[in-house]
This record gives C-alpha cells, structure tokens and sequence, in this order.
C-alpha cells in the first residue's frame, strides 16, 4: 500500500472547525436514543429498562449572558466534554444539555451602564423599552458565549439548548413560585434584608462578598434625659445613631442593673430612648452597653422584635440619609454624614474618640458596593423544611461529593440556612406572580387573573408586583426544567435525574445545594448522584483572575496560539482534586507539545506504510515485544478508566502522557525499527499491522482529552483494511489481545479501549522494565559524562545469576539500538579504565577507551566535584549555625535532605575520577 501522509506540522487550525462540524452535522452530539443519532438504531429502548440502561447525562452550569467565557469556564466546559465523550464512546446514551442563564442583576447592570454613557437611566426608557434593550444585549452576548463553546469542542446538543428566561423555563418558574405559596412556603413579609443603593435591589445573604476593611470604632456618650450623667458607647456606624429606638445591657450584667428602664438623650435630636435588658449583649466586650438600630442592623432588628422597639428607617433606596434625620443630614451619603456627624458630636462635647481596625463589611456581589441592612417588603421562601429533605438526601447516600470534603460545607449551610428573599427590585428577569387587588386582596395565580376572587373586580382593578424573581429562583429547576418539566416529556422520563453535576466551589451555596433541595422538593429525586466540585483558574501567583488585575487569560487566545486540545489536556493534566489551577499562557505549551507528539508519532508510523502490506495478526503472531505494549495499553486504558469513574482528571491524563510519549513512542516504536531494519518482507507487513492496531487503539485512549487531533489522524488510518484484517484473524483463532473492534466510522463514538485481564503479562513487564532501567541508566551516565548522543559508546554489562536482568542476553540489539551504544560486552567483574551504573540485577559500565577523550572528562569530574564540594560546605554550614535553630522545621529538613543528596553525588564523582 501507499503511504498515508500528514502535513509535516500540527497545525489545528486546518481541521478543528471542520471536525466539528463534522460532529455536528452528523448528529454526533445527541444522545443514542434521539432518531437523529447515527447510532440510534443500536439504541437499546425496550420496556424492561425504561430506555435507561447506561444513561449518561448532564447539564451545564448556565454561563450568563453577560460577557465573555473566561477561564474558569475554559475549565469547567473541558471537564464535563470530557467525561461526556468517554461515557459516549463507553456506550452510554449521553446527553450533555447546555444553555445559558439570564443573569438578572448582572445584565440589568450592563444595560444600565450603557444607558449612563448616553445620559439616560433606565426609567427615561421605561420597563417595556428597557427589556428590549436587555433582550438585544442578551442576544449579542448569547452568539458570542456560543462561538465559544462550539470553539472549545464542547459536544453539547445544541437542538436541546435552554435559556433560564426562556417560554417553558418562565413557565417551570411560575409553576414553583405558586406551588411554594400553597404549599405555606412562600410568603412576603416586612424584614431586614440586605440591600444594594447601587443596583436599587434587595440581595440573599449568599450575594454579600464579605471583605476585610478598614474602618473605625467611633466612642459617643449618651446623656440621661434626667441630666445625672452620661454612658459610653461604640459604633462603627455613628451616622445611624438617629435610628436608635433604645440601648441595651444584659440582665446579668450587675453594673447596669438598676439603670434598666432608665431614659438617655439621644445626640442632636429631641429625642429620649431607653435602657432595656436583653441577652444578645455581651457584658465583657467594651463598656457592656449597645446602641440598638433595629431597621440597620440584623441583631438589633431581633432585639426591637423581642422588646417591640419602634423600627426607624434612616436610609433612601438610593442609599442617602432620609427624612426621619435631621435636616442638614439629609440627602448625604452614610460617609459623607458620618464625618459631620462627628464634628457636631465633638462640638457637643458628646465624641469620646475613635479607634482604627480593620472589620468585615458587605459588598454586593455583582457591583461591590457596600451592602446596607434595610427595612423593606419583600418575598421569601421558607427554607429549612426543603434543607432537612436535602440533608437527608445526603446522609442516605442520594448524592456523593467528589472530593469528599465538600460535603462538610454542604452540611454546615444547610443546618444554618435562613429564608431566602426572593424577590428583586429590577425590570429583567421572571416577574412575581403576584397581584394585588384594590380591595387589598393578593392573588397569586400561575395565569394572569381576569378578576380578583374575592371582590370580583376587573382585571383594571388588578396591579401585578413589580418586582422579579432572583435569578436563581430560575437556575435551582435548571436540571429538570431544562428537560420539559412540569411537563411529563420523554426527555425527563429518560434522562432524569441526570447523572453528574460539574461545577466550581464558589457556587456550592448559590446553586448546588438549592438545585438538590428543589430536585427533592418538585419531583421527589435528587436531581443528580455524582457532584464533582473543582477548583478556580488562578495566575501563577495564586491570585483570582480578573479585569481589575489584568491577569485574565482568554481561553480563544488560548486556542488561537495553540489549538483547543491543548488547552483542555493542559487544565485536565493540572486539575487535581480539591486543588485550585495556577496557570499562565506558557503553561499551556505542555498540552501543545503533547498534541504533537501524537501527531508527529502518527505522522512517522503512517509515513512508513509504503510498499507494506497490513496482514491480519493473530494473538500467537505477536512477539514478547508486543505483548509488553499491549499490557501495557491494558494498564493505561484500566488507569483511565477507574480515574474518569471517579473524576480524577490529572490521574487520567497522566497515566495517557506516560502511555502514549514515553512507553509506546520513545520505547515500543523506536524498539520496532529492529524489525523494520533486519526483518524481511513478511516481518515487516506483521510489524506495521501490529502499530496500526495499536495506534488505532492508542487514538481511541486519548480522544476524550484531545478530541480534534485523536479525530483527524483517525480518518487517515486505513480504517476499512483494519476492521477486513481484524475479522479475518478472529475467524482464525479467537482472538484476545489484539482488538477486535471494527468500527470505521468516526472516532467520537468509537468504543473506548476495554480492561482485558488476557493482556496483562507481568513477567513481560518485569523482562522489559529491567531492560528500561538499564538502557535509561546508561542514557543518564552518557549525560553526566558529557557524552554527544550521536556517539556510539562500548559498554559491559554484569548480569546477576538467576536474575530477571537475564533479559539483556536475549535484547542485545535493543540495548545497542536505545541506549546508542557500538558493542555490549558481558562480564562477570569490573572492566579496567570504566565508568559504572546499578541497577535490579545488573551492573552497566561505560568504557573509557579511544571513542572517549579521558583527559577531557576527568577535568569535567573534578570541576562538577568543586562546585558539589562547595555547595555541600554552605549547606553544613547553615546546618550547624542558627539557621538550624530559627528556620522552619520543614525548611532544616529540605535543607538537611539536599545535603545528603549532595554528599551522595560527590561519592559518586570521586568514585569515577578514581576508576580513570
């Protein structure tokens, strides 16, 4: 046959645009049992399983439709596209749904900022005109995000995609919302929530970043109304001393006792306030006395429940001083009031001091402006009844971590979770389900009511709430919703609950725990089992990546440099569990070098099928050679498996490097150029049969991780004279180690390669590992002799009576082939004028003979023992000073460590200027 030729260099560019395609048009994305699978009928559907023996799905964490995909979500796509291919290629009837989220806050921001620019707000365009615009942003952002994704590879079915504010998500959302009401689940309710001036909006307790900031304690006296004396009391807000309604001590407390009940002037009002008893306060922290705020600050709102305080709000939706403070006070800013407050307190001669600290202050968490606790309407849902079920759920094994340890986070919100306010004061996004009759009565229907119920006036009676849900009321129903509920839909009978959820640690609180909680609560299952948690993409200095530091990486940079399978097998390669991901763009140059030596490997071995014939290859035509590589493929192909199964991404990702670079390229296929060399014509067709097998196979192994390039060079291999010669040589014998498989279709539903006990040979393994360690011993000694590896060497080997290093009689032409090496000469002692290595069994010496320039490398030795000798006596040195006494013990002992690595190396380099 004719060689096959591969352009002499890798370049993606060439083929992963059309490969994708390719898979898309083809219907690969879609699961077995869609009609438009190419593989739809091998489709297993019948009754006895429900359509749901090896059903593998998962949906995508929504990316909003704010922006760009970043990094992180670089990540989080390869991750599940990994796992989604192998499952696919496994068999399984997979489905990966994507979708994106509609971000309310996030995308209102965006609009909003838009507007500023051209001098407009958004009440200049009112709420219809307004969601049109955000309607445009969320379509533009929406192609880009998609361009992105399609970009990385992801083998999502795109016919299934959802958007959180899409006609059938907006209908799962009313549905919930209504069902919670009857259910006493929902209800709305005058409470201190946390409020953004920014966004004009309330938040969840999950939506405040809490950050170190630098602040005060400001120290104010309170006068008695009756003129007898004065208290001390500490604020870090001493603006919000006109919403105190009293001040309080513990009842415990035998300083303040008789003081209970007792009347205090409040600073610059006519106001008078008075001293209550209450348990909150802690008698050992400052003077003992409280300041109680009820409508700013959330423990004071418990305390003004308990002893029915009068609730003062201070503060505009916009953030400013209102009208219940005093009239020059008006209209600022907390900080601005704050510093005039100060000034007429100490002018009052009522300012103590104040004391500089650092103290956790709220920040919204899609603007980072500083939260305030504020006094307002709004809906909530009753959590803990659904946080017991997701408990449960867990506890019973429903859901499994991976790794465990997130569990402990998960446990410890659900047992301190508190009602979770809903509602939003924002135009985009789900509008409440709420109206409100001019008879006072509140309907809440899953259907605009055409009267109101109770008095039977009109539908021009009726004013729907204006406020928007949450957007994570939308994202909790993601997994179901998503599939057609509350419909009953093929796609939710077949694919929920889903299989695995693949998401980062930052939204456990947000989405993770209330996707399971609404799973349980709507359609009595978990919504997924496995719950893989990894890490954030950080720079090299361990720092979040973002805009402000300038240290964000472009995932289509990223591809554009060096093609998208470099970029997943790289963050696949790093991301080991429980472990954040430091990465620059250098780093994804490993995953790059490894795209070509696929390449470059499947270049050479395809090259060389010129004037070859591919003959079928039984088991018994296999040589000691070939069965150690297919052991081991078998261990790569088990160490794979058993890693993905249980999302260790790194492990599979190295176990397929090691395989593929160092034991099939750099071991196997050079060892094979003996038989290409001495063999004849029939050898030579065997051995290229056997690497078009095994590469076949190998490409199968890696495709997960480098789905583009695994797929291009698979359509050049003779797939069809393969799948002729592998059934041919069943027909023979039956066949076990060598593949049986005859697909010739295309790679993305190939079977990945099986676990086959018959391959695994380890008295093979432990002939060849002898030999590695031998020929890799002697590559290192030609290295620290400064030896060109163009040189041919002499060298004498010492082999062990009865050892398995035996072997090296056996693989003479191996050992001269690897280890570039002219003669092997077998000895029972130490050659004169040589140089020595050991290993399990044997002794390997280079000779020092004419080849070798002996002067030149004893100066070598002598000047690589000065400078260990010098190390080694800088090292002793701290040792014995009071580096010892003050350093880390960690640091003595990696000190300690290198030293001895040290003192071994001049034994080493003495011992072989002694031998010359």
């Amino acid at each position: 046959m004719k060689a096959i030729e591969l352009e002499k260099a890798y370049n993606p560019k060439d083929f992963e645009d059309r490969i994708y395609n390719d898979w898309e048009q083809k219907g690969y994305f879609k699961p077995a049992s869609d009609e438009k699978s190419p593989v739809h009928e091998s489709y297993c559907s019948c009754k006895s399983c429900g359509g749901k023996t090896g059903m593998y799905s998962v949906v995508i964490p929504p990316p909003n439709v704010t922006g760009v995909l970043h990094m992180g979500h670089g990540l989080n796509n390869t991750l599940q596209d990994i796992v989604v291919r192998y499952h696919r290629m496994r068999g399984d009837n997979t489905l990966w749904l994507t979708g994106t989220d509609h971000a309310g806050i996030a995308t209102q921001n965006v609009v909003e900022r838009q507007l500023k620019k051209e001098g407009k707000s958004r009440n200049d365009l009112g709420r219809e005109k307004f969601l049109e615009r955000t309607w445009q942003v969320k379509n533009a952002h929406h192609d880009i995000i998609v361009k992105q994704q399609r970009k990385l590879g992801n083998s999502t079915d795109w016919e299934r995609e959802r958007f959180t504010y899409d006609e059938g998500l907006s209908k799962a959302v009313r549905d919930v919302f209504v069902t919670l009401y009857e259910r006493g689940l929902m209800y709305k309710g005058q409470r201190l929530v946390n409020w953004c001036p920014r966004c004009g909006t309330a938040l969840a307790d999950d939506e405040v970043d809490h950050e170190e900031t630098q602040g005060a304690m400001y120290h104010i006296y309170y006068e008695y109304a009756d003129g007898s004396g004065k208290i001390e009391v500490a604020t870090t807000r001493p603006e919000t001393f006109f919403g105190d309604t009293a001040v309080a001590v513990n009842p415990s407390d035998e300083r303040y006792v008789k003081l209970v009940g007792k009347m205090l002037k409040l600073p610059l009002t006519g106001k008078q306030i008075p001293i209550i008893a209450d348990e909150y306060v802690d008698k050992e922290f400052g003077t003992g006395m409280v300041k109680i705020t009820p409508a700013h600050d959330p423990n004071d709102w418990e305390v003004g429940k308990r002893h029915n305080l009068e609730v003062i709000n201070l503060l505009t939706p916009d953030g400013r001083l209102n009208e219940n403070v005093p009239e020059k006070y008006r209209g600022l800013k907390p900080e601005q009031a704050r510093k005039l407050v100060i000034e007429d307190l100490t002018e009052a001669g009522l300012f103590k001091n104040e004391e500089k600290m650092v103290h956790s202050v709220g920040h919204c968490y899609r603007c980072k402006t500083v939260v305030e606790p504020y006094l307002s309407a709004q809906w909530f849902v009753k959590m803990k009844p659904m946080a017991d079920k997701a408990l449960a759920a867990w506890k019973k094994g429903e859901i499994e971590f991976f790794p465990r340890k997130w569990e402990n986070t998960y446990s410890h919100w659900l047992e301190n979770i508190r009602d979770w306010c809903v509602s939003r004061q924002i135009w985009w996004g789900h509008r409440i389900p709420a109206w409100y009759c001019d008879c006072g009565e509140t309907i809440v229907s899953r259907e605009d009511p055409k009267s109101c119920p109770k008095c039977g006036a009109d539908a021009s009676h009726l004013k729907q709430d204006p406020d928007v849900l949450d957007t994570w009321f939308s994202s909790w129903l993601w997994p179901f919703s998503t599939l057609g509920w509350p419909e009953k839909t093929e796609d939710l009978e077949r694919f929920y609950p889903t299989t695995a959820l693949v998401t980062a640690y930052d939204i456990i609180f947000f989405w993770v725990s209330r996707m399971i909680m609404a799973g349980l609560e709507f359609t009595g299952k978990a919504p997924f089992h496995d719950i893989y948690i990894h890490g954030l993409v950080r720079d090299k200095q361990g720092r979040k990546m973002s805009k402000s530091l300038g240290n964000g990486i472009d995932p289509l940079e990223i591809i554009d440099m060096y093609g998208s399978d470099a970029l997943k097998f790289t963050l696949a390669f790093m991301c080991a569990q429980g472990q954040d991901i430091l990465v620059d763009k250098d780093s994804f140059k490993l995953g790059s070098r490894f795209c070509n030596k696929v390449w470059n490997a499947s270049r050479y071995l395809l090259g060389n099928l010129e004037g070859r014939n591919l003959v079928p290859v039984k088991d018994s035509d296999l040589t000691e050679l070939d069965r150690w590589i297919y052991s081991r493929l078998n261990y790569a192909a088990k160490t794979a498996r058993e890693a993905l199964e249980s999302y260790r991404y790194n492990d599979a990702a190295s176990a397929m490097m090691e395989y593929f670079w160092n034991e099939f390229c750099d071991w196997y296929v050079e060892a094979t150029k003996i038989n290409f060399k001495n063999g004849d014509d029939n050898e030579k067709d065997r051995q290229a049969s056997v690497l078009m097998n095994i590469l076949e196979e190998n490409l199968r192994l890696l495709h997960p991780y480098l789905p583009f390039v695994t797929e291009e060079i698979y359509q050049k291999l003779p797939l069809s004279e393969i799948a002729v010669l592998r059934k041919a040589a069943c027909s023979q014998e039956e066949q076990k180690i060598v593949s049986s498989v005859e697909y010739a279709g295309m790679l993305i539903n190939a079977p990945y390669p099986e676990i086959m006990a018959c391959r695994e040979n380890p008295e093979v393994e432990s002939r060849f590992d002898v030999l590695k360690d031998l020929i890799g011993k002697v590559r290192a000694l030609r290295t620290e002799c400064g030896i060109d590896p163009a040189e041919k060497i002499n060298i004498a080997i010492s082999v062990s009576k009865g050892s398995s290093a035996e072997v090296c009689y056996e693989k003479v032409e191996m050992i001269q082939l690897l280890a570039g090496v002219a003669n092997v000469e077998f000895v029972s002692e130490k050659p004169e004028s040589s140089i020595g290595t050991v290993g399990t069994g044997f002794e390997a010496f280079i000779i020092v003979d004419e080849n070798i320039n002996k002067e030149q490398l004893l100066q070598r030795f002598k000047k690589t023992l000065e400078k260990e000798q010098g190390y080694a006596k800088i090292s002793e040195s701290k040792l014995n000073g009071n580096f010892a006494k003050h350093a880390p013990a960690e640091v003595v002992a990696a000190e300690r460590a290198k030293l001895e690595e040290g003192l071994r190396r001049i034994e080493k380099l003495n011992s072989y200027i002694k031998n010359l």
